[in-house]
């Protein structure tokens, strides 16, 4: 059973990935964001092809603060 806290996180992703629409082509809009202790410490998204994937975003964002956190992301990694 998918946990109410996990849906809520990847809705987030695909708001994330949203903004990138019509920019992403051939690639599929990707958004990821980051839990650490159940607080969201890093987001980001696929902004345009050629750029790089979500996840170096949200890692960007989370700063050093990423270790023994959780990863999610609409498209696997």
């Amino acid at each position: 059973m998918i946990r109410d806290f996990d849906s809520r996180i990847m809705q987030r992703c695909l708001e994330l990935a949203k903004k990138a629409q019509g920019k992403t082509s051939p690639n599929p809009l990707v958004g990821s964001v980051i839990v650490k202790e159940g607080k969201i410490i890093g987001e980001g998204f696929h902004p345009q092809a050629g750029q790089p994937h979500a996840e170096v975003f949200a890692l960007q964002a989370a700063v050093l603060n990423a270790e023994d956190s959780t990863v999610y992301v609409n498209l696997e990694p």
